[in-house]
C-alpha cells in the first residue's frame, strides 16, 4: 500500500510545529513548510489524477487537513483553502489545467472567490479590476482564481447580475504587502490582491452560480465522484477541517502545559477535579465535531457515488453540520484556555497561539450560523429557501 498524505504528515510532525511559530513571525508559510508541504502532494490530494493529482476520498483530505492543522495551524489552513482548487479546476476549461500544471504539478492556485472584481466584456474574453482581502499561502502560489461580477464598459453591474470566478497568472494580478496585520492565522500570509486592466480570456472564466448548483461539473462531463461533490460542500470542507484541526492542536497543547502544572494555591492540576472535567468535556466536544464533519462528507460522497442527487435541502443539512461542529470545537477550546492559568497568555507559549487562530478560523464567513441555520430549518419544514438563504449552500 502506498504512503499517504497523512502518513508523511505525522513522520515530520516535530518539524511542522516547529516551523509555526517562525510562520507567525514573517507572516507566511516558511519556505521548508512549503517544500515539505510539495513534496508530501499535501495540494495535489483532490487534483485530477491526469495532471499528478492524487484523486483522493475528500474523507482522507479533511483528516488530512486536521493533522496538519493540529501542529501548525497556518499551514493546515493553507492546505484546506488552497487545496480545494484543484478540485474546481478539474471541470475548468481543460486549456486551464494543461497551462497551469504543464511543467509543473506542484504549481499552487491561491483565490478568494468573493465578487470584488469587476469584469467587462471584451473581445473573447474580460477586462478585469478590483482589490480582494484575505488570499491565505498566496506568497507560495502561481495562479489564482478570484471573483468578479460582469460590469458594462461603465463599470456598472450587469443586470441580472451574474458572478464568474477569474482564473490569471501570477503576471496579472499584484500581491499587496503588509496588507495582512492580524491577531490569528498570521502565518497564512492571507495578503490583499490588486487586479488592474488585465485581459482574461473567456475560457479562464467560470460561472459562479453554475459551479455552486453543480450545473458546472454536469456540462463538463465529469463521472468520477469527487468531482461532482456539491461545492458548498467541498470548499468549506477544507476550511471547517483545519478550525477543528487547530482545536485539536490546542487541546494537545493544554494537555501538554498541564500535566506537570501546579496552581497558585499549590494544588497539582492533575488533582484539580473541575479541570479535569473541563479537559473531558472539552476532548469529548472536540472529537465530536471531528467525527460530524468526517460523517457529513462519507455521507455526501455516497449519495453521490450511488448517482442520487444531492438536494438542496441535503446541502444546507451538510452547512449546517459543518457550521455547528466548528463552533463546538472553538467553543471546547474557550473551556480549557480559560483555566490554563495566566503564563498561558505568555506568547512564548503556543497555547495562545492556538486559541486566536481557532477564533480567527471561526470568524470566517462560511463558519456564520445565521443562514445556514436558518436555511436547513425552512427545508426541514419542506420550505425552499430563496434568496440570500441560499448563498454558499
Amino acid at each position: 500500500m502506498s504512503t499517504r498524505v497523512i502518513d508523511h504528515v505525522t513522520d515530520l510532525a516535530d518539524q511542522l510545529r516547529d516551523q509555526a511559530g517562525e510562520a507567525e513571525k514573517i507572516g507566511k508559510l516558511t519556505d521548508d513548510t512549503v517544500k515539505t508541504m510539495k513534496a508530501a502532494g499535501n495540494i495535489r490530494m483532490l487534483q485530477p489524477a491526469e495532471y499528478g493529482g492524487l484523486e483522493v476520498h475528500p474523507r482522507e483530505f479533511a483528516e488530512t487537513v486536521m493533522a496538519l492543522a493540529a501542529l501548525d495551524p497556518s499551514a493546515g489552513w493553507v492546505n484546506g483553502v488552497v487545496g480545494v482548487h484543484p478540485y474546481q479546476l478539474a471541470y475548468a476549461d481543460p486549456r486551464v489545467a494543461t497551462e497551469i500544471w504543464a511543467d509543473d504539478v506542484d504549481i499552487w492556485v491561491a483565490s478568494p472567490y468573493a465578487p470584488q472584481g469587476i469584469a467587462t466584456p471584451a473581445d473573447g474574453g474580460y477586462i478585469f479590476n478590483g482589490r480582494w482581502q484575505f488570499s491565505s499561502g498566496t506568497d507560495h502560489c502561481d495562479w489564482i482564481i478570484l471573483g468578479a461580477m460582469v460590469g458594462d464598459e461603465n463599470g456598472k453591474l450587469q443586470m441580472p447580475p451574474r458572478m464568474l470566478h477569474m482564473i490569471l497568472p501570477r503576471s496579472d494580478y499584484e500581491i499587496v504587502e503588509d496588507s495582512w496585520d492580524v491577531v490569528g492565522l498570521r502565518g497564512t500570509g492571507s495578503k490583499d490582491i490588486i487586479v488592474t486592466d488585465a485581459y482574461v480570456p473567456a475560457y479562464r472564466t467560470m460561472d459562479g452560480m453554475k459551479v455552486m448548483d453543480g450545473s458546472a461539473q454536469r456540462e463538463a462531463g465529469m463521472t468520477q465522484p469527487l468531482y461532482l461533490m456539491p461545492w458548498s460542500t467541498m470548499f468549506p470542507l477544507g476550511i471547517s477541517s483545519a478550525t477543528i484541526g487547530i482545536a485539536e492542536g490546542a487541546l494537545a497543547a493544554h494537555l501538554d502545559y498541564q500535566r506537570e502544572r501546579v496552581s497558585a494555591a499549590g494544588t497539582a492540576i492533575k488533582d484539580d477535579p473541575y479541570v479535569m472535567y473541563a479537559i473531558g468535556e472539552a476532548a469529548a466536544d472536540i472529537n465530536a465535531a471531528r467525527q460530524e464533519i468526517l460523517a457529513n462528507v462519507d455521507r455526501v460522497y455516497d449519495m453521490v457515488a450511488a448517482g442520487k442527487e444531492v438536494s438542496f435541502a441535503d446541502r444546507a443539512a451538510g452547512r449546517r453540520t459543518q457550521v455547528r461542529a466548528v463552533w463546538r470545537a472553538v467553543m471546547a477550546v474557550d473551556q480549557i484556555f480559560a483555566r490554563s492559568g495566566g503564563n498561558a497568555m505568555r506568547m512564548d507559549k503556543p497555547l495562545q497561539r492556538y486559541w486566536r487562530d481557532a477564533h480567527t478560523g471561526l470568524a470566517h464567513a462560511i463558519h456564520v450560523p445565521g443562514t445556514a441555520f436558518h436555511a436547513s430549518a425552512l427545508s426541514s419544514f419542506g420550505v425552499e429557501p430563496q434568496g440570500a438563504l441560499r448563498a454558499m449552500i
